[in-house]
């Protein structure tokens, strides 16, 4: 069902070659705000936006603010250097060192670690070595982790967006009509986490993607859903194309898959000119990740087709 899929477009490498040097300078810079160009990994906000502004205090100020404050400003800092290492390793593909690292924080009660920590998980869950009982236990302790940021911190962008993607990875062990049922659940998610920051292109995506997997639903699935769900969900190739347009709007070039996307969209809706645009661009996309030569094989294929 779509639940499935839409967990499948969302890689641990969509941070970019280019985002992934952006987070080395922040770990050998940690005073100086470098902008991480993909949205998978930003989020290391407030603590060191907190500290950039104590230099602009007197020295006499700074000294009294230290007394009475030093505890705050000494947690501040080892946050933001735990984060600054935990975005270090993802950009750097080091998922068990990672994973590691952030486990240490899974009782804790910052949503910044839990989050990241639900991500390790999952990505740790897809990785081609890791067997069938491990990788379901991590599916599941990615979910508890991402529902327990949520619970922590509501207004967290991130903590959204990979409660859906968790909760969407679950569905391949619970069955056809809970997965049906967690659509409704995925998709809220999504839009609560773009409506926090409209500006993650990822988010955006990954909802996309999710009006792709049910516009494109067979009639018989479609049934089989309507005998579950009075209302099952529902969505167009309109609705998908605009989020995919929007994505690439937000970061353009930030995702070889968007590309592919808004080719195979205009592709079911016969407009094969546009597809044979974004289909090309896809082909051309550096491939840097093994996702990203998936994304070329299957573009190649298509523009055959499109002759």
């Amino acid at each position: 069902m779509a639940g499935g899929t839409i967990t499948r477009c969302v890689s641990r490498n969509l941070l970019s070659a280019s985002g992934a040097k952006a987070v080395r300078i922040r770990w050998t810079n940690q005073y100086k705000r470098t902008t991480l160009r993909k949205s998978t990994n930003v989020l290391t906000a407030g603590g060191a936006s907190f500290l950039l502004g104590l230099p602009a205090l007197s020295c006499l100020a700074y000294a009294a603010y230290r007394r009475v404050q030093s505890s705050t400003v000494v947690l501040a800092l080892e946050k933001e250097e735990l984060l600054e290492q935990a975005d270090y390793l993802y950009g750097c593909a080091e998922t068990e060192k990672l994973y590691q690292l952030l486990l240490q924080y899974k009782d804790g009660e910052d949503a910044e670690f839990l989050w990241r920590l639900a991500r390790a998980s999952r990505d740790l869950s897809l990785q081609p070595d890791t067997e069938a009982d491990r990788k379901k236990q991590l599916v599941f302790e990615a979910l508890e982790y991402a529902k327990k940021a949520l619970e922590k911190d509501e207004k967290c962008f991130a903590a959204h967006k990979w409660y859906a993607i968790c909760l969407s990875d679950s569905g391949d062990y619970l069955g056809v009509k809970v997965k049906i049922g967690n659509s409704y659940i995925i998709r809220d998610h999504l839009e609560r986490a773009i409506k926090l920051n409209p500006k993650d292109a990822t988010s955006i995506h990954i909802l996309g993607y999710w009006c792709f997997a049910f516009a494109e639903l067979p009639w018989y699935q479609r049934k089989v859903a309507a005998v579950i769900f009075s209302s099952p969900p529902t969505s167009t190739y309109e609705e998908a194309l605009d989020f995919f347009l929007k994505a690439e709007e937000v970061d353009p070039n930030f995702y070889s898959k968007n590309l592919l996307m808004l080719g195979k969209t205009y592709m079911a809706m016969k407009d094969n000119q546009k597809a044979l645009l974004w289909l090309t661009k896809a082909k051309e996309y550096p491939a840097h990740t093994h996702e990203d030569k998936e994304v070329h094989k299957e573009a190649v294929d298509l523009l055959k087709k499109l002759g």
